[in-house]
C-alpha cells in the first residue's frame, strides 16, 4: 500500500463515509419501484442491490479516471482541497436525505470538489470543457432520455400484456423487475462506486502517494465497493418511500419499464465515462412510466421540490467546500475544526431523523389523508399525455365491468324508490 500521511488517511477515511451515504442516498434508484409494486420485500431487496453494487465496482474505471484527472487539474491539489470536497457533498447528501428528496450524489461530489478547487487555487484549478461535456450535458440529457424511453417502454408493457389474465401479466413483470432492478444495482456500481475510487485516487496523487494519471489501486477498488454496498444495504427508506411511492402510483408493468430504461442509459454512460447522475436517469424513468400509462398520475409538486434539489445541488456542495477549503487555510487547527463540524452535522441530522422513523417496515405507507401527495390531480403534462392515449381494449373492459359492479354495491336504500304507478305521462303513452 502507497505511503499514507494522517491527513491523507482521514481523507481516504472520509471518502468511504462519502461512499456509504452515497449508497443509501441512492438505494432508492435500484429498488423503489420493485419495493413498491411489491415484487421484492425491502429488506431482501436492498440486500440483493447491495451484492450487485460490489460486484459492478469491479467492472469499469472509466468514470473513476473522469473523476481523478478530468474535472480538475490535478497540479496544486492539496488533501486539504479534497477534504473540504468531500465535507460538502457528505452534509448535501445528508439533508437531502433528512428530507426525502432523491438528489444527485454525484453531483454533490463534483459540486464540493469544484468549489473547493476554485476556493485554493482559482478558476484554473477547473477543467470547465470537461465540466461542460461529461456533467451538465448528462445532467440534462439522462432524465429526458431515461423518461423517454420509459414511458415508451410502459405503453409497449401494456400493449404486449393486454392479451394476458391481470394476475399472469402481474406476476411475470414482477420476475422481470426482480430481473432489471438487479441490473439497475449493477450499473450503479459501475457509475457511482468508482466516483469514490477516483477521488480517493485524486487525494493519493495529491498527497504525492502515486504518479500523476494513475488507476485506481486494488485495495481503492475493493473499499470502495464495500463502502457503498454496505450503504445499499442500510436502506435510505425516506427516498425510497419518495421514489417508489411519492412521485406517481407504479403497477408492475410501469416498474420493470422504468428499471429497464434506466440501467440502460446508466450503464451506456459508464462506458462512455460519464459522469452520469444514477438519481436523475432513475427518478427521469419513474415519471416517464407514470406518463405512458393511461390514467397515471406523475405528482409534480413532489417532481418540482426535486428538481430545485438537484439545481441546488452543484452550487449548494461547492459553497460549503469552499468555506471549509478556506477554515482549512489557518493549519491543523483549521483542519481539526472542520472535521469537529462535519460529525457534529452528521449527528445533528441523525437525531431529527429519529423524530420521524421511515424504514422497512413503513416504508410503503400510504400517504396521510389529505396530505398533498394524497390529493394532487393530474397536471397538465399528464392529462395532455392521457389526452391523446388510446385506451387498450382490455382497459375499456375493465373500466365497464369496474362501474357495473359499482353499481351493483350503491346500497338500495340510496337509490330512488320506484314508483308503484305509471306516472301520467307514461300511462298516456
Amino acid at each position: 500500500m502507497e505511503h499514507i500521511t494522517l491527513l491523507l488517511g482521514i481523507v481516504v477515511i472520509t471518502a468511504l463515509v462519502f461512499d456509504f451515504t452515497n449508497g443509501f442516498h441512492d438505494t432508492a434508484n435500484a429498488m423503489a419501484t420493485t419495493i413498491s409494486t411489491g415484487a421484492l420485500k425491502p429488506k431482501t431487496a436492498v440486500a440483493m442491490s447491495a451484492v450487485l453494487n460490489l460486484v459492478g465496482a469491479f467492472l469499469s474505471v472509466e468514470v473513476a479516471k473522469t473523476i481523478s484527472s478530468g474535472l480538475v487539474n490535478e497540479s496544486g491539489i492539496q488533501p486539504e482541497v479534497i477534504f473540504a470536497a468531500l465535507v460538502g457533498a457528505i452534509l448535501w447528501n445528508l439533508v437531502t436525505w433528512l428530507v426525502g428528496l432523491p438528489s444527485s450524489s454525484s453531483h454533490a461530489l463534483m459540486g464540493g470538489l469544484i468549489g473547493a478547487a476554485v476556493a485554493s487555487a482559482g478558476l484554473d484549478a477547473v477543467n470547465g470543457g470537461v465540466i461542460v461535456t461529461k456533467v451538465l450535458l448528462p445532467a440534462i440529457a439522462a432524465p429526458l432520455v431515461a423518461g423517454a424511453a420509459a414511458m415508451l417502454a410502459t405503453k409497449l408493457s401494456y400493449k404486449v400484456g393486454k392479451n394476458l389474465g391481470e394476475k399472469t401479466s402481474a406476476k411475470g413483470f414482477r420476475a422481470g423487475q426482480i430481473t432489471s432492478a438487479g441490473l439497475v444495482s449493477l450499473a450503479h456500481g459501475t457509475n457511482d462506486a468508482q466516483k469514490t475510487m477516483g477521488i480517493i485516487t485524486l487525494a493519493l496523487v495529491a498527497g504525492n502517494a502515486l504518479p500523476a494519471g494513475s488507476n485506481p489501486p486494488v485495495w481503492v477498488i475493493v473499499s470502495a465497493g464495500l463502502a457503498i454496498a454496505m450503504g445499499t444495504y442500510l436502506g435510505g427508506w425516506r427516498i425510497i418511500r419518495t421514489m417508489g411511492t411519492g412521485l406517481t402510483d407504479l403497477q408492475p408493468q410501469q416498474g420493470f419499464a422504468a428499471q429497464t430504461s434506466a440501467a440502460s442509459v446508466i450503464l451506456a454512460s459508464s462506458n462512455l465515462g460519464f459522469s452520469l447522475s444514477t438519481t436523475h436517469s432513475c427518478s427521469g424513468a419513474v415519471m416517464g412510466a407514470g406518463l405512458g400509462r393511461k390514467g397515471g398520475v406523475v405528482r409534480w409538486s413532489t417532481a418540482t421540490r426535486m428538481f430545485i434539489a438537484w439545481g441546488l445541488t452543484l452550487p449548494a456542495a461547492a459553497l460549503v467546500a469552499a468555506g471549509a477549503e478556506l477554515v482549512m487555510r489557518t493549519g491543523d487547527i483549521g483542519v481539526a475544526a472542520v472535521a469537529v463540524f462535519l460529525v457534529a452535522s452528521c449527528f445533528a441530522i441523525w437525531v431529527i431523523s429519529r423524530r420521524q422513523v421511515v424504514d422497512h417496515h413503513n416504508v410503503n405507507a400510504a400517504e396521510p389523508a389529505g396530505s398533498e401527495a394524497a390529493t394532487e390531480e393530474p397536471g397538465v403534462v399528464t392529462t395532455a399525455i392521457a389526452a391523446v392515449t388510446v385506451p387498450p381494449t382490455q382497459a375499456a373492459a375493465a373500466s365497464i365491468a369496474a362501474d357495473d359492479d359499482l353499481r351493483a354495491t350503491i346500497p338500495a336504500a340510496a337509490a330512488p324508490a320506484a314508483p308503484t304507478t305509471p306516472s301520467a305521462p307514461a300511462a298516456a303513452v
